[in-house]
This record gives C-alpha cells, structure tokens and sequence, in this order.
C-alpha cells in the first residue's frame, strides 16, 4: 500500500519520493497544498474504489496517516 502512495504521489503531482517515508508531511515535508491533496485523494478513492469523507481528512498529515486511514477502512 505505501508503495501504491508513493506511485501516486509520482504519477499526480510529478513528485520525487525519494527518502519519503511515512512520517513525511504533505505540507511540510512535500509542500503539499490543498488543491494538490484533492488530487491525491481523487486518485487514492479510485485506485481502492472508496470514498474519503471531506472531514476525514483534517487527520490526514502524512503518509502514515493514510496507510492508517485505508487501514482502518479494510484496505491492505
């Protein structure tokens, strides 16, 4: 699954992922904006044909927080 991110990171927002890890911050770390996040969720609802609540994602800092959020939500 982190490595799907990470292909999503690259694919969407033409990001290199070296030395990302799961504490990475979007916004501090990969200087992430909102407009980029709504991408990157976009792309992660349908690789995993889910659907991110919009307050979800206020808990929703860093790589590891989206392996735990897909997680909880029966993804692996």
């Amino acid at each position: 699954m982190f490595e799907k991110i990470l292909e999503i990171l690259r694919n969407q927002l033409s990001i290199d992922v070296t030395g990302v890890t799961e504490d990475t911050s979007f916004r501090d770390d990969l200087r992430i904006d909102s407009l980029d996040l709504y991408e990157v969720v976009t792309a992660l609802e349908d690789e995993y044909g889910i659907e991110i609540q919009p307050e979800d994602l206020d808990g929703i800092r860093t790589i590891g927080d989206v392996v735990q959020y897909l997680s909880d939500n029966g993804i692996e």
